[in-house]
């Protein structure tokens, strides 16, 4: 699986940033794997966070992206996968430390709370920083139970 394909999975709340997101990265030459919603109807997050946390874990260095109303959510939902380490984000430095620092596979966004610009610019970041490994290997090897 190409490092170019980007999993990505909503709920209700989130489902018109989604396609902000994905018709961004699409442009950008970016193939979209998405695990819906495919409405504003209202759905549970779980069922397409765990779809999006399936493909990333099978998929080693592959980068992945859930959205919520709050991001909370979907983002403790995503997290439950032992080999995902989601960062719920709201600030571009937070995107980027996630993955400089965390090594997060997976960013959150809160759709209620962040506005379009912002979200895709902290997607843009967070795809596009590497983890810079060092002391922070050892930290982030401590994470799994």
């Amino acid at each position: 699986m190409s490092n170019n394909v980007i999993p990505i999975g909503c709920d209700h709340a989130g489902f018109e940033l989604k396609l902000k997101i994905m018709d961004h990265l699409q442009k950008k030459g970016f193939e979209i794997k998405d695990f819906g919603t495919y409405s504003a109807d209202s759905i549970d997050y779980p069922d397409y966070g765990h779809p999006v946390a399936e493909m990333v874990e099978a998929n080693n260095g592959m980068l992945g992206i859930v959205i919520c109303g709050s991001g909370n959510g979907i983002n403790m939902t995503v997290n439950k996968h032992q080999g995902i380490r989601s960062a719920l984000c709201w600030t571009v430095e937070i995107a980027q430390l996630a993955r400089e620092h965390n090594d997060a596979n997976i960013i959150a966004l809160p759709a209620r709370f962040i506005s379009e610009e912002l979200a895709i610019q902290m997607v843009d970041v967070f795809l596009t920083t590497a983890f810079e490994g060092g002391r922070h290997a050892n930290r982030v090897a401590k994470i799994p139970c």
